[in-house]
């Protein structure tokens, strides 16, 4: 209890004792309630006798009833204030929880295993990716410090119960293990990216200069001319040293389509546009009008004569095919077919590794030429293919309405060598040679 009871006597006059005069009749007494230190103080007075030595039990349950009820009333603001704070702490706890914890927990363990990006968008560039993520840790940090702050302004940090007080430090600690497992996992990451780049580099730049290296060389070896099959080689003498040589060798074949343009006016004769000598067999393919003789085409050193003309000093698109399936060859000129026959060297394959000349006859492989043999006038455009062209074909050749490659000997400037005083020259154009015709 609060205070303690005394019990003050006030009469009219000075209280009795037991040897004392009575007190008179109609005097009365007043009880007044005083504080416990209060009775030493300044007023001694004697102990009054009480019915039943106490209280009475009313005014003492009364007391008793007013202490409790004001106990109950501290202890239950205390309670609320308490409750108050823990709720409060429970939902920024929560709040802090769904900020981190769906970007950490959940989306890194869900997303470390797949190599995707588990904060949010973030971008693939790696020096990105670090600022971001420094930048997302900042955030969290400053978050954090401002929930500890709340939390102090609030409530006592001392006041929160311990088992609350373990959950926050737990699941705070949770966290930044997350976190600095992510940027670990980011940082290998970083350093993956980057070896994967150097070498993808490295690749690049490799396939870059191999290729500059070839367009250098093509540079070079193209420099006369607008294009490399634009040029012709000139064959002004008869001589046994004037003769262009291919540097490509042919392989085995079973038939083959040859064409060329040709421009001469010699006689007897314009001699051997082309020969194709093998060991062991010096005229395995070779074009000729020697003498008073018309254009003869040896194979296998075995001779069919073709019904071609053309040495009136124009230009000529000459194109002759042959199939070893029973020696079948076919003779076109200006795309025109002129001739065709059969029984020249059949199944006899065309012999691979020998040496192809423009303007001489071979007696020997690449070699012993005879002047009578060697061609006079100008050449271009001399390309062969593994195959018997269709009549078409030959026909939009010679008509400048296509351009087909031989795809065996194609006819290009550095395929191409002179020698003995042959030249090379700026060909005209095919448009040009038609209307030589």
């Amino acid at each position: 209890v609060a205070a303690g009871l005394l019990l003050a006597v006030a009469a009219g006059g000075r209280g009795s004792s037991a040897g004392e005069q009575e007190s008179p009749p109609g005097s009365r007494f007043v009880c007044t309630s005083l504080p416990l230190d209060a009775a030493g103080a300044g007023c001694p007075l004697p102990p009054v006798p009480m019915q039943g030595g106490a209280l009475p039990p009313e005014e003492e349950l009364k007391a008793t009833v007013l202490q409790l009820r004001e106990t109950v009333l501290q202890q239950k603001e205390t309670i609320g204030s308490q409750r108050e704070a823990i709720r409060e702490l429970t939902g920024k706890l929560s709040r802090c929880e769904g900020a981190g914890g769906k970007s950490g927990a959940g989306a890194w363990k869900n997303e470390v295993g797949k190599g995707k990006d588990t904060m949010g968008d973030l971008p693939r560039d790696p020096a990105q990716v670090i600022d971001q993520l420094s930048r997302t840790m900042q955030t969290l940090k400053d978050r954090l410090e401002s929930l500890e702050h709340q939390l102090r302004a609030n409530v006592s940090y001392a006041a929160l119960p311990n088992d609350l007080r373990e959950m926050l430090q737990r699941r705070l600690g949770d966290l930044e293990r997350q976190l600095l497992s992510k940027v670990a996992e980011l940082e290998d990451e970083k350093s993956l990216l980057h070896n994967e780049t150097s070498a993808h580099r490295q690749k690049t730049e490799t396939a870059l200069n191999a290729l500059l290296e070839r367009v250098s060389e093509l540079e070079k070896g193209n420099s006369a001319f607008k294009s490399p099959d634009e040029f012709k080689v000139s064959l002004p003498l008869r001589t046994n040293y004037l003769y262009g040589k291919i540097k490509k060798t042919l392989p085995e074949l079973y038939a083959f389509t040859v064409c060329l343009w040709l421009r001469s006016s010699a006689s007897p004769g314009i001699g051997t546009p082309f020969s194709y000598a093998v060991p062991g067999q010096a005229n395995e393919i070779v074009l000729i009008e020697w003498g008073n003789n018309p254009i003869e085409l040896l194979i296998n050193d075995k001779v069919a004569q073709l019904p071609l003309f053309i040495s009136d000093g124009k230009w000529h698109h000459i194109c002759i095919t042959w199939t070893t399936r029973d020696g079948m060859w076919e003779a076109f000129q200006d795309g025109e077919k002129l001739g065709t026959g059969e029984n020249l060297a059949p199944w006899h394959p065309i012999k691979p590794g020998g040496v192809l000349i423009l303007g001489q006859e071979q007696d020997t492989v690449g070699g012993r030429f005879d002047a009578t043999q060697a061609f006079v006038g100008e050449m271009s455009q001399f390309n062969i293919w593994d195959r018997v062209l269709k009549a078409e074909d030959i026909m939009n050749i010679a008509n400048c309405s296509i351009n087909m490659p031989g795809n065996i000997i194609p006819w290009v400037d550095n395929n191409v060598d002179v020698f003995g005083g042959a030249t090379k020259w700026p060909v005209e154009t095919c448009e040009e040679r038609l209307l030589d015709l």
